[in-house]
């Protein structure tokens, strides 16, 4: 079973390719023009054991809300179809990851269901520049677009943090792992793993 997916988005605002594997081994090919923001995807490639191709063009003239934005657009949409019909997959996924001074607690389930909760950033958090066109304020944005765009339900709670590379950096560790825990195939489960029979 290939569980592989490939998107190609265009608008007026950017040009985004996502090309994804499941099933990978955490291989990372980014470009977005938002050096940053490169490094949180590789991070989450790394991490999460999949293999992700991104390229995307976007109107950073502008500013980089876009581009995040649409990119993680597009690989939301590659999640929700590489994940196909769910068949035989654990679920759920839950970690707890550490970056120096951070703490990020992730929870994710595979629901079909959409939903971000997304609490704990310091006052200020929202107001930092990472890099020099991050903005801190995209990182819960980033997770809504993914929830949504991939139909899953991600709880994430800042429990600790004072550096604001590092706050964004434990997220996105901590959703890779949930979402690799999540993702993973169950030799127990080879059914929907769901009282529904649908996830």
């Amino acid at each position: 079973m290939s569980r592989t997916a490939r998107i190609d988005r265009e608008t007026s605002e950017s040009k985004v390719l996502v090309e994804l594997d499941l099933d990978g081994t955490g291989r990372a090919d980014i470009t977005t023009g938002v050096g940053f923001y490169d490094h949180m995807l590789n991070a989450l490639a790394k991490h999460a054991l999949l293999d992700l191709h991104v390229n995307t063009v976007g109107d950073l003239e502008i500013d980089a809300h876009h581009t995040v934005e649409d990119t993680a657009i597009g690989i939301g949409q590659a999640l929700k179809e590489a994940l196909g019909d769910k068949r035989g997959i654990r679920r759920f996924g839950d970690a707890t990851v550490p970056l120096d001074e951070a703490l990020v607690h992730c929870t994710v389930d595979l629901s079909g269901r959409p939903y971000c909760v997304h609490t704990g950033e310091p006052d200020g958090q929202v107001y930092a520049i990472i890099g020099g066109d991050y903005a801190g304020s995209l990182t819960q944005h980033v997770f809504e677009t993914l929830a949504f765009n991939a139909a899953i339900c991600i709880h994430i709670r800042v429990l600790s943090g004072r550096d604001p590379h590092h706050i964004v950096e434990a997220q996105f560790k901590a959703f890779a792992r949930a979402l690799r825990d999540a993702a993973e195939l169950d030799p127990r489960q080879p059914g929907i793993p769901s009282t529904k029979g649908a996830l």
